[in-house]
């Protein structure tokens, strides 16, 4: 995969997640760690899933569904401010269908590249790493 210089790869778990920016350029990227801002989750969910019972997700899923649309909704602002201009997404499996749910049209204009894989923590040659093995 090539990654422009400045693009931000967002790696994505059901609680946590992380940005790195591509410092390189496209012939040798180079991934440095981003502050990662502190998210207010509060929408639980993209199915309207309220409470927990044997036909619904627990807390913990309605937790995670409400950071995934966090982070979504972080990522959407940035977009359309101008501040991300190339992205790469590396999250959870669940997670990145649920942040499919929350994504606009000008996200998914500049969206490089989703990858269905928990890095979360990884160093940045992991994330990297994994990155040219989905080229391969």
């Amino acid at each position: 995969m090539i990654l422009p210089h400045g693009t931000v790869i967002a790696v994505i778990d059901g609680k946590t997640w992380n940005l790195f920016r591509n410092a390189g350029d496209e012939a040798d990227p180079e991934l440095t760690a981003l502050e990662t801002p502190a998210l207010v989750e509060s929408n639980h969910g993209s199915g309207g899933r309220h409470g927990s019972s044997s036909g619904n997700p627990s807390g913990s899923q309605l937790d995670e569904d409400a950071h995934a649309a966090a982070v979504a909704g972080w990522l959407n602002r940035e977009v359309t401010a101008h501040k991300i201009e190339h992205l790469v997404v590396i999250a959870a499996p669940r997670t990145l269908g649920e942040l499919r749910h929350h994504w606009t049209k000008g996200l998914e204009q500049v969206l490089l590249g989703e990858f269905p894989k928990d890095l979360v923590g990884h160093p940045p040659a992991d994330i990297l790493a994994s990155l040219r093995a989905k080229n391969e």
